[in-house]
């Protein structure tokens, strides 16, 4: 599958180059395991090798990536281990969230997530798995921020971040519908300002995206039992996208 990206003009060329490996690799274009090359890349862009270094460091810093010192970067392997503990302190994390929150979210809140998980059916629905990604953070960033500890805010930011890859995996893998009705389910329980309720409903929202995720993790590992590990294949065939200045977000052709 060959992409077409349109770089944005609001973003710098490092993000763009970020936004071009990311999807090959959530699209399966580029494989875990697969070594890349940093002036492969660069050749193929027609660029320097600086912004493509810092798109590499950026996708190590959200987990798509391994960095190896002097030996370019590799996609970062699925693992079951990693879903697994992800999952399980973002079940526990967030569910205190959700009981913290509960006595304070206000009727506006509660209205904001029923409109934004309304919205996130209709774009599953619709096949745009991106725009259900920004959906489901916007969700849950709702109740996060109204829990009132800044510290648990900030930790489930930056947790998120590390792990964005599995959810949007959880995205792409489109199987939203399970958690479309979990949302209903938790919007119920703080409506009725039920901390037990709605952290019990978290949790199990979190354990819900786990199995999904490990569930496409083990499937991806029957297809591709033998990831080029080994030497510099520079990139993959069908894997470069080209880069095309003008507005607009990433395209899939």
């Amino acid at each position: 599958m060959q992409l077409s990206v349109k770089i944005n003009k609001n973003k710098t060329l490092r993000e763009s180059i970020a936004d071009v490996l990311r999807n090959s690799i959530m699209q399966g274009e580029l494989k875990p395991g697969v070594k890349i090359s940093e002036p492969a890349y660069a050749r193929q862009f027609g660029i320097s090798r600086t912004p493509v270094r810092e798109a590499f460091r950026q996708l190590d810093s959200e987990g798509f990536l391994q960095v190896l010192p002097r030996r370019g970067a590799r996609v970062a392997p699925l693992s079951e281990k990693d879903v697994r503990e992800f999952y399980e302190i973002k079940a526990e994390l967030e569910s205190y969230a959700a009981r913290l929150a509960a006595p304070r979210l206000t009727p506006k809140d509660i209205d904001r997530m029923e409109n934004l998980n309304d919205q996130m059916e209709k774009c599953h629905l619709q096949k745009d798995y991106k725009k259900v990604f920004n959906l489901h953070n916007e969700f849950h960033e709702v109740f996060i921020k109204a829990c009132g500890n800044e510290q648990l805010h900030q930790l489930l930011k930056m947790l998120a971040n590390k792990f964005q890859r599995f959810r949007i995996l959880l995205t792409i893998a489109g199987k939203s519908e399970g958690s479309i009705a979990q949302h209903r389910e938790i919007i119920e329980a703080f409506r009725q300002k039920n901390s037990g309720a709605a952290a019990r409903l978290v949790a199990e929202n979190a354990m819900f995206g786990k199995e999904v995720i490990i569930s496409e993790i083990l499937g991806e590992i029957a297809l591709n039992r033998h990831p080029r590990e080994n030497g510099d294949p520079g990139i993959p065939a069908g894997a470069c996208p080209r880069l095309r200045s003008g507005a607009g977000m990433t395209s899939l052709k």
